[in-house]
């Protein structure tokens, strides 16, 4: 079959020890994206499959209604909003999800909230330009870094990662207070941390925030302007999850007005973040390319599964899949094909 692997940015994915499961396939890896209908549909139109990389490249049902050869999508992770289920279904398109861990993206945020707080980035790079201690040759930034330990670490979201960054933030004399479902702040309470009483009280008495959320119709702009207003002018507010949780233009705007004094993010409404970008302009803006799942033992995670779906799929096997219903249509519209 005739398989591709969209956004493999750093062209990786043939050096990991589940690429064998593509044997005898015809694979062809994209290691750059392209947007645009047309433009996709040009790129995508020869393939039988195609492999995600999570949420790197959307597949609307104007742009999979003209992939006529399209037989499988296979998913690196679970699905987020960025395929249209209903369409691929009616069109004949199956659809098999992965796995995921929170390992990697939980150990980045806390990297981001360690880095961010004592400042390494811009110490590590003006050393190379021979200045010491310094953090920037402007006095309203060439301010001290802090410990973390005693200031109060905000988690909206407790599933696996907000409960792993819970347990960093316990390890480093944090006090941690979640919000999120009622499920949630009871599993944080029941684990001794604290459960924010309001939305207002979460965002006041936060130092470090993050969110660990899913994207969904319910969580899409759901932290606004408002929402940063209350925080301390001193915060910092992280974001490893997914841009889209955030008021568009909302957290530009509250860093503008120093509530909170800065930021740490991987995530962002376009991706790649094109180099003109304004957040990459702003000196209380740590920022970096959405690694938070890039990491070797995660890559093989994903793709053990990922791959392996594609090779049960084209090899007669019958992979867990999303739309198990696509098989309705699948004859229909493709009459060579028999899943």
């Amino acid at each position: 079959m005739n398989i591709a692997i969209l956004d493999d940015y750093q062209d990786c994915i043939r050096d990991l020890v589940a690429f064998k499961f593509l044997n005898g396939h015809e694979v062809k890896v994209f290691t750059n994206s392209t947007r645009g209908i047309g433009h996709l549909a040009i790129r995508l139109a020869p393939f039988d499959a195609l492999i995600l990389i999570r949420e790197r490249t959307s597949l609307n049902r104007a742009l999979l209604a003209k992939l006529p050869n399209l037989k499988l999508i296979s998913q690196s992770g679970r699905v987020s909003g960025h395929i249209d289920v209903a369409a691929a279904t009616e069109l004949g398109i199956a659809i098999a999800e992965g796995v995921g861990a929170a390992t990697a993206p939980a150990e980045l945020t806390w990297a981001l909230i360690m880095a961010a707080r004592r400042k390494i980035v811009p110490y590590a790079n003006n050393l190379k330009e021979g200045l010491w201690q310094t953090v920037s040759t402007n006095p309203q930034f060439n301010t001290l870094g802090t410990v973390l330990k005693g200031r109060t670490l905000a988690i909206w979201g407790y599933g696996e990662i907000g409960k792993l960054v819970a347990g960093y933030g316990r390890a480093f004399g944090m006090p941690v207070l979640v919000w999120g479902s009622l499920a949630s702040r009871a599993a944080a309470a029941a684990d001794g941390h604290l459960a924010a009483t309001s939305r207002a009280m979460f965002f006041e008495q936060a130092d470090v925030l993050t969110l660990h959320l899913r994207l969904s119709d319910a969580t899409r702009e759901l932290v606004t302007a408002d929402d940063f207003a209350r925080m301390k002018q001193d915060a910092l507010f992280v974001n490893t999850s997914r841009a889209e949780l955030v008021a568009e233009g909302a957290l530009e705007h509250a860093l503008q007005l120093g509530r909170p004094s800065a930021a740490a993010l991987d995530v962002f409404n376009a991706e790649p973040l094109p180099p003109n970008a304004p957040l990459l302009r702003m000196p209380n803006v740590l920022a970096t390319p959405h690694l938070g799942y890039v990491e070797k033992d995660s890559y093989e995670l994903y793709f053990q599964a990922a791959l392996k779906n594609v090779a049960d799929f084209f090899g007669g096997a019958d992979p867990a899949l999303l739309n198990p219903a696509y098989k309705e249509h699948a004859c229909e519209r493709r009459p060579y094909f028999k899943p």
